[in-house]
């Protein structure tokens, strides 16, 4: 399953969003859902005055591997820089021994380089530091700092449709695992989603997202490990007069290919409001 492979930002976080270069009269309608993502990054920053907190829970079926990440996302003066950070609680380990509790951590930056939440395309590269607070030898971790690139873009296909592409990579210099071995590793990502507004405030969606990475296999030593899984959900929102928005939604990610035969099941929860 994804959580697995260790690629936290492309795991969790931070907005399938529903791009809003949408028709005029369904923007003066209602606004639909835009910032919520699932296993695919969207292009949007958040709005000057408006923090996002997102948890998401990812279990594997068949096994006891699980994720509960946090995260908090603000914007940093405007729309233009964001700054948010992820702390994950999980079990991934697979020694007996193994118990759950604090996994790496990250610090992100993001720039809205190219449009926002009302442009036909949007870019906004982001920067990560992935802090090494996890236990590497109960499996939460990687025991050294990390550092991470993602490129997410976003477009509208249409007045009902809109796809987020990602490319993402991962470098870890002087990584640890259970065993102790130790060396660099690094990993990259291609993901893409499509998302239908089957009506303003309730989206159906379906992610793609392939990922190669290395693992630690005795002192800088490594093997190759891919996984690629097609993940089908949906989500919807509740407005509130305080201005407060709450998205719930949940998905089924399905293992293909290298994955065949892994599964599990994805919830999603976000609370957005104005702090200002």
């Amino acid at each position: 399953m994804p959580i697995e492979m260790r690629m936290p930002r492309m795991l969790m976080p931070a907005g399938l969003a529903l791009g809003l270069g949408l028709v005029p009269a369904l923007q003066a309608q209602d606004a639909p859902i835009q910032d919520n993502s699932f296993l695919v990054e969207e292009a949007y920053n958040q709005e000057a005055g408006v923090v996002q907190h997102v948890g998401t829970w990812e279990r594997v079926d068949g096994s006891d591997n699980w994720v509960f990440t946090f995260t908090q996302e603000w914007p940093l003066f405007s729309q233009r820089h964001q700054l948010s950070y992820s702390l994950p609680w999980e079990r991934l380990g697979e020694e007996a021994g193994s118990r759950s509790g604090v996994g790496d951590a990250s610090l992100d930056y993001r720039y809205q380089l190219v449009g926002d939440g009302k442009a036909p395309v949007a870019f906004s590269p982001r920067f990560s530091l992935l802090l090494p607070v996890g236990d590497e030898e109960e499996g939460r971790g990687t025991g050294a700092l990390g550092y991470e690139v993602n490129l997410p873009v976003s477009a509208v296909l249409g007045p009902r449709f809109v796809t987020h592409f990602n490319l993402g990579a991962v470098w870890t210099p002087g990584a640890r695992n259970a065993a102790g071995h130790e060396g660099d590793v690094e990993s990259y990502a291609f993901a893409q989603s499509f998302v239908w507004l089957a009506r303003p405030k309730l989206n159906l969606l379906v992610e793609f997202l392939y990922e190669s990475g290395e693992e630690l296999v005795g002192r800088n030593l490594t093997e190759d490990s891919d996984g690629f899984f097609v993940s089908p959900g949906v989500r919807w929102a509740h407005d509130l007069p305080s201005g407060l928005q709450i998205v719930p939604g949940i998905a089924w990610t399905i293992g293909v290919g290298p994955s065949s035969g892994e599964q599990g099941v994805f919830l999603y929860l976000s609370f957005e409001h104005p702090f200002q």
